[in-house]
């Protein structure tokens, strides 16, 4: 299955001790109190990280498909 460049945004800043379990992916803190977390996944590899960020307990904004048929 072909990956694509998902954007995830959830609520908080996510502690620095969590970002092994996100290894891989490319974490951003924002300004505005999110964390961003961005990466090439196919689709169990996505569901994976929304499953980590269930199991933390972080508040999930949005889900964003990047490029075309975004």
């Amino acid at each position: 299955m072909d990956a694509n460049v998902y954007v995830i945004h959830i609520k908080g800043h996510l502690d620095e001790r969590w970002f092994d379990w996100f290894a891989g992916l490319r974490i951003e803190h924002t300004a505005a109190g999110e964390t961003v977390i961005a990466a090439a996944l196919d689709q169990a590899a996505l569901h994976a990280v929304l499953a980590r960020i269930r199991d933390v307990g972080l508040e999930l904004i949005s889900v964003q498909k990047q490029g075309e048929g975004s």
